[in-house]
């Protein structure tokens, strides 16, 4: 079986500056997170928000995308994308289902999307 590709995305994140960003930004958490992420530990949050930011790059765009409509749960289980509300509908529309990987180490966060095509 063929994998189709529609869109690649990566990003990077500092977390001490990730957190410095969140400490000095009133109701940064509220924009960004959804509810069932907020209370992560820090470098979780920074994964988090790298995994939003390569899904945005995958997509080419965050047309009809809302930060916190896009929820990473936490599991044991490979991360993996829940979306809600419009970003929902968004997804829904492009016809793409999306593989994740997140990681942090070292004071680095990191994640890759890679959107394919149903």
């Amino acid at each position: 079986m063929t994998m189709a590709i529609a869109g690649h995305g990566v990003d990077v994140v500092d977390v001490a500056r990730f957190e410095a960003h969140l400490d000095g930004t009133p109701n940064l958490r509220e924009r960004l997170f959804a509810p069932s992420e907020r209370d992560l530990p820090v470098e979780s949050l920074a994964a988090r928000f790298a995994a939003k930011e390569a899904l945005i790059k995958a997509l080419g765009g965050p047309a009809g995308l809302s930060w916190i409509e896009i929820e990473i749960p936490r599991r044991d289980a490979a991360p993996e994308f829940r979306f809600h509300g419009q970003t929902a509908r968004t997804i829904s529309e492009r016809d793409v289902t999306f593989h994740l990987s997140l990681s942090h180490d070292g004071g680095i966060a990191f994640a890759s999307v890679i959107a394919e095509v149903v």
